[in-house]
């Protein structure tokens, strides 16, 4: 059998593999960026636009003041504690340009959380914004030695940030009183490093680029060292797969997932800032009518997000309205699409909603689907170029199309490793070098891979696998549920059974119609032995479901 049939049917344009050695690092992608589309606008946030000219002078000023003010060696961490804003893009290249490790962090953590991704990471400084740093005062005494440099989310925005800082201090109070000793403001740090010269570039392909944390939801977070080489290979897959319908130099990206997060770092920070794209930064997504706003003022022709994302754009008023007109490119990510959100995307946008799949493993892009599909296709894609994908089962034997197992993947966007964890390591990497996403799968007879569910999320009902993804599917297509998720609960007949848990957008929607509806998609043991109504459902601040807490009581209850 053919090991890699997707092969016969990649996209026209899209090559079997990709040149990974073409730049040594991401600094030189950045660099050949900068100078192929030096007058051209790279990220936009607040009214304020920065060209790559803009990026190129202010990341260096950076990079200039963490190398000859804080002395910081080749190596050193630096964290990242920032929403989307234009600190962030200055703040990450200007990391990458002084030969140092970017660690990101979520900006809402928890002091118990950010202590322990900090000190695990040996962190050096750290660059906040102002909203945060009293969480970050809290957790000072456990690493005296880290530098801090803080932002107010209107300091690159010119005169209007003015404004904007005194508002979210004194209006809206979203900015605690935090005292740090010593700290150094972000416009401070980028004035005292033009008194230092610009860095050498001294990345080399095997430094590690990132330490992208991950595994926060499931137990302690740990990073994942994902090197220059690793982000150049999915830098070079990824674009080679969209740049077949995007054009260079013209695009306009929005980008609504926070760039902490692995896909809309690599997808839209650094793809879109290799294909010349103009990446429109939405700092508060969960603000939905402030987002259409936003939308409705701009000519976006690509738009990355997660299913729940999505979902919220639709059921906001005014969407519907917003000009679609230069829109090329939908891609989904992060967690499973629903086939009923990607149906109404297409309506409403006349853009396919694009599956894609990956992990923080991966750098992340694994698999995508072609960027031409006419409709949703229920499936993740093609694996990328100069990537193996197949389907093992719990010996470790590579399994025939249609079977379903655990979805392995290979290439060189897989990371180095769990940083100071071999032993972690060594569980999801195997002798023969291919990784183990905990993903079961199956893969069809032309290459498309289909997730099924996540292994550890899979519902047991009297020996028959259940897979959630297929209950919230069927469940997601009743007109009066907004949002569902399905977990297993402990049952003495049936060891597990199935829970559902629903947001409803009809309030009249009862647990009997719920039911009738499954009886009538679903065979007997995937029905929902219980219905469970509640306001909202526990995310991540990416906006991925989090079953665990679902397996739980409702809180009112």
């Amino acid at each position: 059998m053919d090991s890699r049939p997707w092969l016969a049917h990649y996209p026209a344009g899209v090559p079997a593999e990709i040149d990974v050695d073409e730049f040594p690092s991401i600094v030189s992608v950045l660099e050949r960026a900068i100078e192929l589309y030096r007058d051209k606008p790279a990220f936009a946030n607040l009214g304020k636009t920065l060209t790559y000219a803009d990026v190129d002078r202010l990341s260096g000023q950076l990079a200039a003041y963490l190398v000859g003010e804080l002395q910081l060696k080749k190596g050193d961490r630096v964290a990242i504690m920032l929403p989307n804003c234009l600190q962030y893009p200055i703040s990450t290249f200007g990391i990458l340009r002084a030969g140092l490790t970017v660690v990101n962090v979520n900006p809402l953590y928890t002091p118990r959380e950010l202590r322990h991704q900090l000190v695990d990471a040996g962190v050096s400084a750290i660059i906040v914004l102002d909203n945060f740093a009293h969480t970050v005062q809290s957790v000072i005494d456990d690493i005296p030695s880290m530098k801090v440099i803080t932002s107010g989310l209107g300091d690159m925005v010119g005169a209007k940030g003015v404004a904007v800082n005194f508002v979210l201090k004194y209006i809206k109070r979203m900015v605690p009183d935090y005292d740090i000793p010593g700290n150094v403001r972000f416009r401070d740090a980028l004035a005292q490093g033009q008194r230092h010269p610009l860095p050498e570039p001294t990345c080399l392909p095997g430094d590690i680029a990132f330490l992208q944390y991950t595994g926060g939801t499931t137990g302690v977070a740990k990073g994942a060292m994902l090197t220059h080489r690793n982000l150049v290979a999915n830098m070079q897959q990824a674009a080679a797969w969209i740049g077949t319908a995007l054009r260079p130099g013209e695009e306009l990206i929005v980008t609504a997932l926070p760039l902490y997060h692995i896909f809309a770092l690599t997808a839209n920070g650094l793809v879109f800032m290799k294909l010349g794209g103009l990446n429109y930064l939405i700092t508060n997504p969960r603000d939905m009518p402030g987002f259409v706003k936003e939308l409705s003022h701009i000519p976006f022709t690509a738009i990355t997000g997660v299913n729940t994302l999505f979902n919220g754009l639709l059921n906001t008023p005014g969407f519907e309205r917003v000009d679609f007109s230069h829109l090329k490119m939908t891609l989904g990510g992060g967690m499973a699409v629903q086939r009923s959100v990607a149906e109404r995307w297409k309506q409403v946008t006349g853009c396919t909603l694009i599956e894609a799949y990956g992990l923080t493993e991966t750098s992340p892009a694994a698999c995508i689907n072609p960027m031409d599909l006419p409709a949703y296709n229920g499936s993740i894609g093609l694996p990328v170029p100069s990537t193996d994908a197949c389907i093992k089962d719990e010996g470790g034997n590579h399994l025939p199309p249609d079977m379903v197992g655990e979805l392995c993947i290979k290439g060189p966007q897989v990371m180095l490793g769990y940083w100071h964890r071999p032993d972690e390591t060594a569980e999801v990497m195997d002798d023969e070098g291919w990784l183990h996403t905990g993903d079961m799968a199956r893969m069809d007879e032309q290459g498309f891979f289909y997730i099924v569910d996540r292994k550890k999320d899979m519902i047991l009902v009297s020996g028959f696998n259940v897979y959630p993804n297929e209950i919230e599917d069927v469940i997601a297509m009743m007109p009066g549920v907004l949002e569902v998720a399905a977990v297993g609960v402990p049952d003495e007949k049936s060891g597990e059974a199935v829970k559902v848990v629903i947001v409803r957008k009809d309030p009249s929607l009862t647990e009997e119609q719920v039911k009738a509806h499954a009886r009538e998609y679903l065979t007997g043991y995937k029905h929902p032995r219980y219905v469970e109504f509640r306001t909202e459902l526990p995310k991540t601040n990416v906006g991925k479901i989090l079953r665990r807490e679902l397996r739980e009581p409702s809180p009112a209850r």
